[in-house]
């Protein structure tokens, strides 16, 4: 018996409608090695990885593939935009106030979304993002 094929990044970038290039390949693997990776530390990454690519081809690489669902984009307040690779599961985020580290948060309720509007003005809500703030243990500490 044959064991299935896992599917690649590039099978994965076809599979969305988006053109395969070594740049966007390079970009989805490295977003989903980081961690909360701002475009500036994303672009670094592919270079290392690539060679030379545009800060421009960057960020339209990364708005094609937050538009195809492949990575998320999130805003913390006064911090750049920031990019992962967990995606679809409508998880949350903690932030340290001080150095501006983001870690996950999984849903502390049941399924997506995973809170309930007190008043959903007819919309049909689909997802929920909250951003706790707070100081990472390093600050804490620093702070104590």
């Amino acid at each position: 018996m044959i064991a299935p094929r896992t599917p690649t990044t590039a099978d994965e970038l076809r599979g969305a409608g988006l053109r395969v290039t070594a740049a966007r390949v390079a970009l989805l693997e490295t977003v989903r090695h980081g961690d909360h990776l701002d475009v500036d530390a994303i672009a670094s990454g592919v270079r290392d990885r690539v060679g030379h690519v545009s800060l421009q081809a960057v960020y339209e690489a990364l708005h094609a593939l937050s538009a195809a669902g492949l990575v998320r984009r999130i805003e913390p307040a006064g911090s750049p935009a920031r990019f992962e690779g967990r995606v679809g599961d409508n998880h949350h985020h903690v932030v340290c106030r001080s150095c501006g580290a983001v870690a996950d948060v999984d849903c502390a309720v049941g399924h997506a979304p995973c809170l309930t509007a007190s008043d959903d003005h007819g919309f049909s809500i689909e997802e929920a993002d909250v951003i706790y703030w707070g100081l990472c243990p390093g600050c804490s500490t620093a702070r104590g």
